[in-house]
């Protein structure tokens, strides 16, 4: 059966068994070209967001900083953007608001062959230049190791934001910085340009989230039932990534124009979290981490910065139409975990 046939077998059972809306709400959704966001290609190519009667547009951005900002200018209904971005919109009293998670880790330290052997530890950074893409996850992630090495981010060597995780790549090869930080699946493509990754994100601070799911303030209040129908559809397409990698890794491939083996490489990546939930704990010892690494210097509201409420409904809808399924009730006890 071809994928496309696939793809059509899928739709048709979710068809029957989640019922179909006949007037689409649209969204207007941000999304970064990486394998860490496979659940909205996923939802948007085999019709998850249609079958929840939504009409999905997947606006594309390169950074982080520059999604929240279309989220917060009123551009963008729905954005995915990082941790690092929206703890720090929310530090300065941004109406944001995080309801649920997209995915975690997946974030590289990379170098030139010839300059990783004296990288070996994150204290051999002192004096050195390092580039990251500005307000990316990873780029808060080596603050916090920085600081728990005994360096000063702003006085012992030089940080460098750039746009992308190319420019990162380009910049590390040219030599006009001692490493850089990127994430999944630009690391594959560094170590194939003869880049060394030299620490993973989870060496430097393990199990953070990375990319949440974020609304305003007004549209959690106003558009609570299509958010839900929204993170609903991203849950559909999580157990179905999790059932069909080359199916997932085909939707991939309409959006990130990369070899599609690298792309399984990197979608089936260890390093990878692929998890919905919107983790208050993590994001709160994240937050902490920004704080003490003086990334920011006034701590987020998280009470109110994070509703839960949304995921929680969306999955409990999904557990009760599925009570013999062991993946809603798993997820379950991963939500009562992270968010208790």
């Amino acid at each position: 059966m071809s994928l496309h046939s696939t793809f059509k077998v899928f739709s048709a059972a979710l068809l029957l068994s989640i019922g179909v809306s006949h007037a689409a709400e649209s969204l207007k959704v941000g999304y970064l070209p990486v394998t860490g966001h496979a659940k909205f290609f996923v939802a948007k190519e085999y019709g998850l967001f249609e079958k929840e009667g939504l009409d999905v547009e997947l606006i594309e951005f390169q950074n982080s900083a520059d999604g929240l900002n279309a989220l917060i200018s009123g551009k963008l209904d729905i954005a995915p953007f990082g941790t690092t971005a929206p703890l720090a919109h929310l530090s300065k009293g941004a109406e944001i608001r995080i309801i649920g998670g997209l995915m975690g880790g997946d974030i590289a330290l990379i170098a030139s062959t010839e300059k990783a052997g004296s990288l070996k530890r994150i204290a051999d950074f002192k004096g050195k230049k390092i580039a990251t893409v500005r307000l990316a996850t990873g780029d808060a992630v080596l603050r916090g190791a920085l600081k728990d090495a005994g360096l000063n981010w702003k006085t012992d060597l030089e940080l460098f934001e750039l746009k992308n995780p190319a420019a990162v790549i380009e910049a590390v090869k040219s030599g006009q910085v001692d490493a850089g930080v990127i994430w999944g699946p630009h690391d594959l493509r560094a170590e194939e340009q003869g880049l060394k990754i030299i620490f993973r994100s989870a060496d430097l601070q393990p199990g953070h989230p990375c990319c949440r799911i974020l609304a305003t303030k007004d549209s959690v209040k106003n558009k609570a039932a299509t958010l839900e129908k929204f993170v609903r559809s991203v849950l559909l397409a999580q157990k179905y990534g999790t059932e069909h990698t080359k199916e997932t890794v085909a939707a991939i491939a309409k959006y990130v124009k990369l070899d599609p083996q690298l792309l399984e490489r990197a979608y089936t990546s260890p390093n990878l979290d692929q998890s919905s939930d919107p983790n208050t704990k993590g994001v709160q010892h994240f937050a902490n981490v920004m704080l003490e690494s003086e990334f920011i210097t006034t701590a987020p509201d998280l009470k109110t910065g994070i509703f839960t409420g949304i995921y929680e409904r969306a999955l409990g809808r999904l557990a009760r139409e599925n009570p013999n399924d062991p993946f809603w009730k798993n997820l379950q006890k991963e939500f009562k975990k992270n968010n208790g």
